[in-house]
């Protein structure tokens, strides 16, 4: 096994595309090395990206927030520009294994995981995140939601990698949430994940995202929840629609974590507790 250290994006994609056996990006390598330690991968090459500056690093602009790919989690829960604007963000990376595994883990690893489970993917697509991406001929930028493709799949090229997460800048009266719910009170992983992003206007529900993880292959937007709740004051007949409209998106499986019939209905109550806190902290009074 080979081991490599770029010092740039492009020289990483480099020695992705040249590689002709199994080739792995190295960030915190809290799954990879778990799964390379329990003999289910043998890469030929391992691509380390903590030394590349791009990749390092969160920066806070007037477009908002640029978070490299090798950030770990623990320096978005340390961030308070981040934590205020995008609290629901924030507590889904701190959601992510003990404080040991904090210290390693990262979000663009989190999302190139492509666990249907991940915590961080449904509260980076309710946030509008998209993803840079770099090949070794070109960047492109792409919405969050359209990278996972199913389990352990993932919308990217042999020889591409993501460089960093980007976080738009904040309308005022904004909030955002993120509620999973687990079978222990911690380092587990999601039966279901509900996150919920949403902008007021008077105290009415102007525009919103909602999205699911663990209730289908992938983490999913579900635009008709969202739909249910613009343009109310997030009543409890608006709850109950986005509710249902939760619950109807979910296409789960059964396994010893929870059953079809047990995921699809703690998804609504998930989504509106979540629905709940996000009005909250944009400043609204129900």
């Amino acid at each position: 096994m080979r081991y490599e250290t770029p010092e740039t994006t492009r020289d990483a994609a480099a020695l992705l595309a040249a590689e002709k056996g199994e080739a792995y990006i190295l960030a915190g390598g809290t799954d990879l090395l778990v799964r390379m330690k329990a003999g289910l991968l043998e890469p030929d090459l391992l691509v380390d990206i903590k030394q590349v500056p791009a990749m390092n690093g969160i920066q806070q602009t007037a477009a908002g927030f640029r978070i490299g790919a090798a950030v770990p989690a623990v320096e978005l829960g340390e961030h308070r520009a981040l934590g205020r604007t995008w609290p629901g963000v924030v507590e889904a990376a701190k959601l992510i294994g003990s404080d040991q595994v904090q210290g390693r883990c990262t979000i663009a690893g989190n999302l190139c995981n492509a666990s249907p489970a991940a915590d961080t993917v449904p509260a980076l697509m309710a946030a509008g995140a998209k993803a840079v991406v770099v090949g070794p001929e070109r960047r492109r930028t792409v919405p969050v939601e359209k990278l996972p493709r199913g389990p352990g799949t993932m919308a990217l090229a042999k020889s591409e990698v993501v460089e960093a997460i980007l976080l738009p800048q904040r309308p005022a009266k904004s909030g955002d949430a993120y509620l999973r719910f687990i079978p222990r009170t911690e380092m587990d992983i999601a039966v279901v994940g509900a996150a919920v992003n949403l902008t007021l206007e008077r105290g009415v529900v102007k525009t919103a995202r909602i999205a699911l993880g663990a209730v289908a292959p992938t983490a999913v937007l579900v635009p008709r929840a969202a739909r249910a709740i613009i343009g109310t004051r997030l009543d409890d007949a608006a709850l109950e629609k986005m509710a249902a409209a939760c619950s109807a998106a979910c296409n789960p499986i059964d396994d010893k974590r929870g059953t079809i019939a047990y995921r699809v209905k703690v998804a609504g109550v998930l989504a509106r507790r979540a629905a709940c806190i996000a009005y909250e902290r944009a400043g609204g009074k129900r």
